[in-house]
């Protein structure tokens, strides 16, 4: 893409209010713009990194069987007086009149669409086990809409709901999806620092499980045991003190950013809409029922909050907009347009800093700002040679155009 077609530009500052580095950095950078506390527009470049991490968390759901499907946002309230969160999730919830006096909410969550709806389709053991996820926008009236793409009024959710015999084969499942979220935050540049986290399991369970990243910026306070990569949330240290699996005291306190998160629930909402299957006896059971979500949107300000430095963004490249950031330095270059033409041609994703309006200076600084893995410059200076510098890296190279097509192409 030529930037000087993309519509939106650099900001040098932000408002005051955006305390948080990733609203701050997203929104200088050009990926998103505040509507109002909480919510956001994802612009040209944002929503490539947004679609980038929702096709990786699809990827990995669709490897281990789930169903990719798209439930409503808008509830009728029917649906949530049936599980008897109307009012107890009043605080929380969006709440319409539509025509007619009919009443609906703006979905936080969807267990109580997904489990009447699986209602009209499982009706025998033979039906059992399977997972439907769905990747869609959610609604919460958070009182404290704050710290950019962290704490959102409307944000992006990918949540699973997973069906079962018994007890016993939910727990299997959910062990599996434990395994599938290592995969995800592996493939997103934070398995090193994410951490399967002991939490509350609510009116559902004993216990769930977060999947907390370490930041310094984090709003969570997390129990680490190093020695095997679990943590207690802060919420239930007073009743477990110790690492769950080996029994280690010295457990170590970090701030952390939750991505995503894992309840087993049991028969609660199966009950609410009587659920039930036939089990090989003809005999009708209750069907046991599990939830796992990540929020891309999160996902995202929680990249920008642990890969940044004091000049701007430094994505990953399995989530970055583009594999490439080419600048051409002298006006209308010629070598620069034609080496950007063979690039695209050969299939890599390369931004192109094409524009005749602003100085070299002011390239260099948008690049470190919007930050893009690998940057090449081409000038009267560089010659037949291409300048090459990874962002976040201090050594700048030249290199020939078949040692940078070879570096950039993905096959």
């Amino acid at each position: 893409m030529r930037q000087s077609q993309l519509f939106t530009k650099t900001k040098k500052e932000v408002s005051k209010d955006e305390t948080s580095i990733n609203a701050q950095l997203l929104i200088r950078a050009g990926y998103i713009d505040k509507l109002a506390a909480g919510i956001y527009t994802f612009l040209p470049l944002g929503l490539r990194v947004l679609v980038k991490i929702e096709n990786i968390i699809r990827e990995e759901m669709n490897r281990v069987g789930c169903q990719e499907i798209l439930m409503p946002a808008l509830h009728p309230k029917e649906n949530w007086l049936v599980a008897s969160r109307w009012d107890t999730m009043h605080d929380i919830l969006f709440k319409l009149e539509g025509a007619r006096g009919s009443e609906f909410t703006l979905g936080p969550t969807h267990e109580e669409v997904v489990t009447p709806l699986v209602k009209q389709f499982v009706f025998s053991y033979k039906d059992l086990p399977f997972a439907v996820y769905q990747i869609q926008s959610k609604f919460r009236n958070e009182a404290r809409a704050k710290s950019g793409l962290l704490r959102g009024r409307e944000f992006r959710m990918k949540d699973v709901y997973s069906f079962h015999a018994d007890q016993e084969d939910l727990k299997i499942f959910y062990e599996r999806m434990a395994k599938v979220y290592e995969r995800v935050f592996e493939r997103l540049s934070l398995g090193d620092i994410t951490y399967k986290t002991f939490a509350s399991g609510g009116s559902f369970s004993k216990y769930s499980h977060e999947y907390q990243t370490v930041c310094e910026s984090g709003e969570d306070e997390i129990h680490l045991c190093q020695k095997c990569r679990l943590g207690v949330n802060k919420e239930i240290i007073v009743d477990q003190n110790s690492c769950p699996k080996c029994g280690n005291a010295n457990l170590e306190k970090k701030k952390a950013i939750e991505v995503g998160n894992i309840f087993e629930l049991n028969t609660k909402f199966s009950e609410a809409f009587n659920l039930k299957y036939s089990d090989e006896e003809g005999k009708n059971k209750l069907i046991y029922m599990g939830c796992y979500g990540i929020g891309p949107s999160r996902v995202m300000g929680t990249l920008v909050e642990v890969f940044h430095d004091e000049a701007g963004i430094i994505w990953p490249e399995s989530v970055a907009p583009f594999r490439a950031h080419l600048i051409g330095v002298n006006k209308n270059s010629k070598i620069a347009d034609e080496f950007y033409n063979k690039l695209t041609d050969s299939g890599v994703d390369i931004l192109y800093d094409d524009r005749n309006s602003v100085s070299v200076g002011e390239k260099f600084f948008d690049a470190d700002l919007i930050g893009i893995p690998h940057r090449l410059v081409i000038s009267e200076k560089t010659g037949d040679k291409i300048e090459y510098k990874k962002r976040g890296e201090l050594n700048v190279k030249l290199m020939s155009e078949k040692e940078v097509m070879d570096l950039l192409y993905v096959s």
